[in-house]
């Protein structure tokens, strides 16, 4: 399952523990992770740490889907179930650490923008995610995504990963309170009399010193030392910033008010209304995908010579048939994890980490109480670090070249503003458009222009 250029030295914070299963192990045959310099308890951390740093969303996820009428008791089972069976498909078909669960954004969009705004029953929208996931699929195992994203140049797909990297570290920022939104200007730094803003802060610089000098679990250790120190400290309502849970364990929720609840008529009996937002999901999970997978796999050292993902096309078609998937098990598209990052600087290099996040998943099911009272502030230190490691990426590009400095430019302050699947589209474009006029359309495949030009148009119409 493996590929000689997929490789690696291991990254900051392997685990390096005594105790691992030998070599010649069953689990080490089928994942081959000391191949590429990871070891068992390394996969193991990695897989915790990744959970730990996207358990958000089992309880984000479901608060914001709610307000479409969804059954919020079912959409906690349904997230937990969705984020473990994909995951597991993701990292058994690919071998790589990556973590899958519903997506952000695309939630809110659906809740608020399809179901309220434009007051489309729940059930059509899923019907609606469903089919995204079916053109998704089509694009995937034709092989045509792959060849879309091997068009993309080499010093883009780094701007992209330092891009993503920057707004991975801003939202943990912008979680804790230390920016925060300003009428006047974009943002501006927050109350630093605060105590979540002040713990943040010195959760902040405890991680980097700690990753700095080589401690394993760095980034897990983080957060449960936030969390705790919670508990003692008042939040901006005055109320802890840990809530003490009335219990601990407690039994999962049905999925019987969503599991194959999604409405398959509605769309085509509908389809001008419904076309614009289908396309809509498509390119959102499109793009959002490759960015993503760029930024991870160049992190994780799993890209060939040419900067090319060898199992591009098994990963691609696992996240497309997991949009589809998650329609029917009742929640909208269900995507690769940004935050798969924090395994991989844990220094996870293999589908073992996606194995382990996918049972933590599913013992979340069981411990929702607890994995309730985490603050977004204890995640701050952790994607504040994944965003140090991940602009790595700058060193690698040539910032004298004038077209390489603009595409980075364009592309990092979109991703930072807009979105990653806005700052890697108009990147692109930016970064072809400036070719073309330069006298550099020779470098440009041709495959490239068809992009740019379908990318442009999206944004025109």
């Amino acid at each position: 399952m493996t590929d000689p250029a997929t490789q690696a030295a291991p990254g900051p914070g392997v685990v390096r523990a005594s105790g691992s299963p030998p070599a010649d192990s069953a689990l080490n045959r089928f994942f081959h992770y000391q191949e590429r310099g990871s070891t068992f308890w390394t996969e193991i951390l990695g897989g915790v740490t990744t959970f730990s740093t996207l358990s958000y969303v089992l309880v984000v996820h479901p608060l914001i889907l709610a307000e479409s009428g969804m059954d919020r008791g079912a959409l906690i089972t349904v997230t937990a179930l969705a984020a473990a069976i994909f995951t597991v498909i993701m990292g058994l078909r690919t071998n790589y650490p990556l973590a899958m669960a519903p997506g952000m954004g695309v939630n809110a969009y659906v809740a608020v923008q399809v179901c309220q705004g434009m007051h489309i029953p729940w059930p059509a929208a899923l019907g609606m995610v469903f089919y995204s996931g079916l053109l998704f699929l089509l694009i995937s195992v034709t092989g045509i995504r792959q060849k879309l994203i091997e068009s993309f140049p080499g010093s883009f797909k780094k701007t992209v990963g330092a891009g993503i990297g920057l707004f991975i570290a801003f939202i943990g920022l912008r979680n804790a309170g230390i920016i925060v939104p300003n009428p006047h200007s974009v943002a501006a730094l927050g109350n630093f009399s605060s105590a979540p803003v002040l713990l943040a802060f010195a959760g902040i610089l405890l991680t980097i010193i700690l990753v700095n000098r080589g401690v394993r679990g760095a980034l897990i250790f983080s957060i449960v030392l936030i969390t705790v120190a919670g508990i003692f400290l008042p939040g901006s309502s005055g109320a802890k910033l840990t809530p003490v849970p009335h219990q601990v364990f407690g039994w999962p929720h049905s999925v019987a008010p969503l599991f194959l609840k999604l409405d398959l008529l509605y769309p085509l009996q509908h389809l001008v209304q419904c076309l614009p937002i289908i396309f809509a999901l498509l390119f959102s999970d499109l793009f959002s995908a490759m960015a993503t997978l760029m930024a991870i796999s160049a992190r994780a050292h799993l890209n060939d010579a040419e900067g090319n993902l060898p199992k591009m096309r098994e990963a691609l078609s696992a996240d497309a048939a997991a949009a589809s998937g998650g329609a029917l098990l009742g929640t909208t598209t269900t995507v690769i994890y940004l935050e798969s990052a924090a395994g991989v600087e844990q220094g996870s290099r293999t589908g073992l980490t996606s194995v382990v996040v996918a049972v933590c998943c599913l013992i979340a099911l069981f411990l929702t109480p607890l994995i309730a009272i985490v603050p977004a502030v204890a995640t701050t230190p952790a994607l504040v670090m994944i965003g140090i490691f991940m602009m790595e990426g700058f060193a690698d590009i040539d910032l004298r070249d004038g077209i390489v400095a603009a595409t980075a430019l364009v592309t990092v302050m979109l991703t930072l503003l807009a979105s990653a699947s806005d700052g890697l589209a108009l990147g692109f474009i930016t970064n072809i458009l400036l070719l073309g006029a330069l006298g550099k359309a020779g470098e440009v495949k041709p495959l490239a222009y068809v992009l740019a030009g379908i990318l442009l148009l999206h944004y025109i119409l």
